[in-house]
This record gives C-alpha cells, sequence and structure tokens, in this order.
C-alpha cells in the first residue's frame, strides 16, 4: 500500500513516525484505562447505587452499545473535520462523559452515571474510529499487524492497571466492614444515606481529574505532529484500491464480514476474561483465590502482542498468524468443553478445563490484529465509513457475555463456554476465506 500519508521510517520521516506511534500508543492506553475499569465499576456502583445484578450490568450495556449506536455519525463527523480535529473531539466528549458524573455522585442518581459512561462510549467510538486507520495506515501495511499488536501492549497494559488506579483512588482499608454493615442492614435509613453518598462521591475527584487531562491531551494531539490522513486521495490512488465503480459500502464484501468478525472476536476475547472468576468459583474457589484468572488470561494476551511485535512481519505474515490464532482458538474452546479432572497449577486446585482458557488470552491478542488489515483494505473515499462499521463490531462486548449467561443458568457454566465454537468457527472461516471476497457473488481467486 502507497500513499502519501504512510510515514516511512527513514531520514528526517523517521523522528515524526516514532511521535506519531508515540501518540496513538497513548490514544490505546486511553481506550484501556477507560475501558477497563467498568470490571470494578460495576460491583461499586452495585454497592453504592444499591442496585440488582442486572441493573448493576447495564454500566457494560451503556458503556459498548455506543460503538452500535454512535459509529457511523462518527465516521460522518470525520469526513467533515478531518482526522486530527475527530480525535480531539473525541477526546472532548469522553471529558465531558467524565464530568458527568460530578452531578451523577452528588445526586447518587445511577441514570445520570448511564449517561456519562454513554458519553465516554461515544468518544471512544470516535477515536477508535479514527485511531484504527491511523495504525493501519501510518506504516507499510504489511506490518500493519505488528502495529497494532504495540497499541494492544498499550491497551491491556492500561487494563492492568486501570482497576489498580481505581481502588488506590476510591477504596479505603475499612470499606470491607463498611459494606458488611451495610448488608447486615446496620444503618438507620439515614446513615445508611450518609454512608453510601459518601461512598459514591469519592468518585467525583478522579473523574474530574480525568476531564481535565482528556481535554488537554485532545489539545496536544490537534496541534501535534500527528500526520492529516486524506484516505478519499491516498487509497484511492492506492494500488488496492476496490472503491472504483462501487456507490456504497456494502459493496465490500470482505469488509461486512470483517465487522462480524470483529463482533466474534470480542465477544470471545471478553467472554474468556469476564466469566473466568464465576467458573473458578464453581469449582470451589473463593472469590480472592479466583479473581487472579483474569491477570493470567491477560497476562497471555501480553505475550501473544509480543510475539506479533517480534514475528511479524519478518517470520511469519500478519495473514498466517491470524489463521494460527484463529484455529488455535477453536482447539482451546473444544477442550474447555472436554477436559477434565484435578489439577494443581501455580497453587491452585481446579479442574483442567479451566487451563484451557487461560491460553485462549494468547489466540486472541492478533485476530484483531489481522482482521484490521485485511477488512479496511483499498476501501478509499470509504476508508472513514468502512471503519466506523469494524468499530461496530466492538458491540459484541455488550451482547456475548449475556448469552453465555443465558446458557450458563441453563446448562451449566462449563458447557456454557459452548457459544465459543461458533464464534471462532466464523473467524476460521474470514481468516481462511471470508477476506478474499470481494464479490457478493464470488470469492476472489
Amino acid at each position: 500500500m502507497s500513499n502519501s500519508n504512510t510515514v516511512a521510517p527513514g531520514g528526517s520521516d523517521k523522528k515524526r513516525y516514532i511521535v506519531s506511534m508515540v501518540i496513538l500508543g497513548s490514544l490505546f492506553f486511553i481506550f484501556g484505562l477507560v475501558s477497563w475499569v467498568n470490571a470494578i465499576l460495576i460491583p461499586y456502583f452495585k454497592i453504592a447505587c444499591e442496585l440488582t445484578y442486572f441493573q448493576a450490568y447495564l454500566v457494560t450495556f451503556a458503556f459498548y452499545i455506543a460503538y452500535l449506536v454512535m459509529s457511523v455519525p462518527s465516521s460522518f463527523l470525520l469526513n467533515r473535520v478531518g482526522y486530527k480535529r475527530g480525535i480531539m473531539i473525541g477526546l472532548w466528549i469522553m471529558a465531558l462523559g467524565a464530568l458527568i458524573f460530578v452531578p451523577a455522585a452528588l445526586t447518587r442518581t445511577y441514570g445520570i452515571f448511564l449517561t456519562g459512561l454513554f458519553a465516554i462510549g461515544t468518544g471512544l467510538a470516535i477515536l477508535q474510529t479514527a485511531a484504527n486507520p491511523y495504525v493501519t495506515i501510518i506504516g507499510p501495511i504489511n506490518s500493519a499487524a505488528k502495529r497494532i499488536s504495540m497499541m494492544g501492549l498499550c491497551n491491556k497494559c492500561a487494563g492492568i492497571m486501570a482497576p489498580l488506579i481505581f481502588a488506590a483512588l476510591v477504596l479505603q482499608n475499612s470499606d470491607s466492614e463498611t459494606f458488611r454493615l451495610l448488608n447486615e442492614g446496620f444503618f438507620s435509613d439515614a446513615e445508611r444515606g450518609a454512608v453510601l453518598d459518601e461512598l459514591i462521591r469519592r468518585v467525583i475527584l478522579p473523574y474530574s481529574c480525568l476531564a481535565v487531562i482528556l481535554f488537554v491531551f485532545g489539545l496536544l494531539v490537534r496541534f501535534s505532529v500527528l500526520p492529516e490522513i486524506d484516505t478519499d486521495k491516498d487509497n484511492a490512488s492506492a494500488e488496492t484500491d476496490d472503491s472504483h465503480g462501487k456507490s456504497s459500502v456494502f459493496q465490500f464484501p470482505y469488509l461486512i464480514l470483517g465487522a462480524l468478525a470483529i463482533f466474534f472476536h470480542v465477544g470471545a476475547q471478553v467472554i474468556s476474561i469476564d466469566t473466568i472468576i464465576g467458573y473458578a468459583q464453581s469449582m470451589g474457589l473463593d472469590l480472592l483465590e479466583a479473581k487472579v484468572f483474569p491477570s493470567y488470561v491477560m497476562t497471555c494476551t501480553l505475550i501473544g502482542y509480543f510475539l506479533g511485535i517480534v514475528l511479524i512481519p519478518r517470520v511469519i505474515s500478519q495473514k498466517r498468524a491470524f489463521q494460527i490464532c484463529t484455529v488455535l482458538g477453536l482447539v482451546l474452546s473444544v477442550a474447555v468443553l472436554i477436559a477434565s479432572g484435578q489439577v494443581d497449577i501455580l497453587g491452585h486446585r481446579t479442574d483442567l478445563s479451566i487451563w484451557f482458557i487461560v491460553p485462549m488470552g494468547m489466540a486472541n491478542a492478533l485476530i484483531y490484529a489481522g482482521i484490521w488489515p485485511l477488512a479496511i483494505r483499498g476501501l478509499g473515499r470509504f476508508t472513514n465509513l468502512g471503519s466506523s462499521l469494524l468499530v461496530m463490531g466492538l458491540c459484541g462486548n455488550a451482547f456475548t457475555p449475556m448469552i453465555y449467561g443465558a446458557l450458563a443458568d441453563s446448562i451449566g457454566v462449563k458447557m456454557a463456554y459452548v457459544v465459543l465454537i461458533p464464534c471462532f468457527l466464523y473467524l476460521i472461516f474470514y481468516a481462511f476465506v471470508g477476506h478474499k471476497i470481494t464479490d457478493w457473488r464470488k470469492p476472489k481467486a
């Protein structure tokens, strides 16, 4: 892929390329910092706002549904104002969402918190729609998966840090006793209200600081050396351009199929991380022991990203890595369902099957990086809209866990992992066949 906005890592452009990658890495760090904090916001809001489990999980739904609702409008915004201004606006919308937490905390109104989360998700939808094409286009297309792996490292490192930072800023050592007294109904109504008000208002300071950081970073990006990209001009002149004679984004089968691949991929990924604590508890582990299992999955994900950075494209092509990871994901999914027997690993006595969920982090690491370059190639003037469709696929985070939960209630927490099978079967289809389809009537030879 050749275009004027690709920053060749040589000469005077090398410094610009490095600075641009640092800026993009910072954006992906923000994605992770804001997204993964939801894992601790859910139980925190459940206590402070006195919610049912269903109401508490509206945190995730309100956050990720923004990707579905706002991704296409995001593409029109980017077409109108450009990528750099679009990133600034996305960061400012996120800052507004963080500020909405202030009146929500002062009134202890859960609906206002959900509005703030939706606003943050809207800003992230804009940033994802802009940032992913940047990472793909800013360098050689055959190493796009390597750059996406770098961005994934930034995202997952922030994801590991986010709950720890939130806990350090908001939670106190005495909270365990406070939570116990609340559950036992020890306080009078007036005392209970005062305690809950004090708990929820602790989010005001960190989210106010977050709003300031997001606002300032938006200004820095707007006036940074990050190159403006013109996808209409650059992609239209590229040898791989497929947009000539096309009148609709739906005339790119590999893009539409790629958006579905994103949906199934993120759905499978969030299941492996968000359900593993409950699965460990079903084996008799208490919460204090079970809570470390998501970190095991995330560690495998980081290993996968490192392998991508080291091996792609020097040793293995990004497409081949993508294909290997989809097959590995399917093998691990089947193994979860059929493996059994007690084992002692890393000091945990568990059923063997849970240790086939852990390495799914490694398989999932390079799938997202494999889908993007294949799905967004040659879109020309449709690149912004195509990117928004791929970002819409991230709403799989909102829906797939709900399917797992329904299956867990009916057939058990282990057999519910059968939902991973169709996810990886589709990803295998896209990795080997779907990305080649340039015409709905026949695949490209």
